[in-house]
């Protein structure tokens, strides 16, 4: 009597994957509802506030150290009985690479969130600089040649230069890579997330599957990314044509369709370009800048002393005795500012809040960081 072959167990299909991974999303963000529960009562709501970012990092990272590190399948895993494999041998994952997965999946986007920010600074001063020298030895120039006639086409060592500049932040984002390894994974059913890709972490589904079951993808999920980012790709070649014939006009006439602030943050002067400016918002100093550098960055001479005081019944009339603590750090309101939907709140609380989730912390209507209004009398 012959015995059968040994079963195979077949690969984990996108929806088991995905469905893990949201699973475990709910199990992590419970966690870090705890743990920022614990640091509010020991440390109280601003430094929990404060620390948001680093909180969260420290509650995946115990999540997947309590399981995944120490060879443990995930919550997320178990439910959807799939198991974590090396590649396409099969073989369960070394520490090694359990241990390289956890670290690039969750410390390297903090990284680039806290190192992105200072290279782009840094880039945009360099470029910004190098722009208006050519713009400060071009204008002469062109002032003393031919006076009606059109300016020159520029360099193309200058017209680079301009576009790494306008599309700094979009090079320099890492977000086109995630998207690309997405709608891959959408197509071939594996590697959902891009450390995983990089780790060779695949999944394999433990249950026996009949023949007759059909195990369907999301590969209509990946055409419509594909397309989403053609649509983008020709959009931003067709703005970035229009934008280069109107800005060799610009400098040629020496003036520049940009400015730079402090911390070389980028600022476009087209008042239709309002989502450029969002830079400013986002890449700015942080709230400790003295007042030096923000005088120097508006033109606009700095007050010996404040022109409201918080504590002066006249200036704060307009909220009530019980209602002058902000509710995000449970303290007297400084710089009181004001969200789309009316809340108010200290400027430095609700700003830092809008960076990190767009919604008020009240009422949970969008709030954008840019529509946030500081209230002056």
């Amino acid at each position: 009597m012959s015995s059968s072959p040994p079963y195979t167990y077949p690969f984990a299909t996108s929806p088991d994957i995905i469905r893990s991974h949201q699973k475990d999303a709910y199990f992590s963000g419970h966690l870090l509802e705890q743990l920022s529960t614990l640091l509010r009562k020991v440390y109280g709501a601003r430094f929990a506030h404060t620390y948001t970012s680093e909180t969260r990092v420290f509650g995946e990272l115990l999540y997947l150290g309590l399981t995944t590190l120490i060879g443990n399948r995930t919550l997320g895993e178990e439910y959807c009985d799939i198991i974590q494999v090396e590649g396409e041998n099969g073989r369960l994952p070394a520490l090694g690479r359990r241990a390289g997965y956890i670290l690039s999946s969750i410390l390297g986007p903090y990284l680039l969130g806290r190192v992105l920010p200072v290279f782009r600074r840094r880039i945009r001063a360099k470029l910004e600089a190098n722009l208006r020298r050519y713009a400060k030895h071009r204008a002469p120039a062109h002032q003393s040649g031919n006076g009606g006639s059109k300016p020159p086409s520029l360099p193309l060592g200058v017209r680079i230069q301009k576009y790494i500049l306008q599309n700094l932040d979009t090079l320099t984002s890492p977000s086109p890579l995630y998207a690309l390894s997405l709608a891959t994974f959408y197509f071939a059913g594996s590697y959902y997330h891009l450390s995983k890709r990089i780790w060779s972490l695949r999944y394999i589904f433990t249950r026996h599957v009949p023949e007759s079951d059909q195990r369907v993808g999301y590969e209509v999920l990946g055409v419509l990314l594909v397309l989403q980012m053609a649509v983008q790709g020709y959009l931003h070649i067709q703005n970035t044509v229009t934008r280069d014939t109107v800005t060799t006009a610009t400098l040629g006439s020496g003036t520049g369709a940009t400015a730079m602030v402090g911390g070389g943050v980028e600022v476009s002067l087209d008042p239709n370009a309002y989502s450029a400016n969002n830079a400013l918002l986002f890449e700015a100093a942080t709230p400790s800048s003295s007042h030096s550098e923000l005088q120097k960055w508006t033109h606009t001479p700095a007050a010996d002393k404040p022109r409201y005081e918080l504590s002066d019944e006249g200036t704060m009339a307009w909220i009530g005795g019980g209602n002058r603590k902000c509710t995000l750090c449970l303290e007297e309101m400084k710089d009181p500012s004001v969200t789309t939907c009316g809340h108010v709140f200290c400027w430095v609380c609700i700003s830092d809040w809008a960076r990190e989730k767009p919604e008020c912390p009240l009422c949970r209507q969008s709030c954008l960081a840019q529509h946030v209004l500081p209230l002056r009398g």
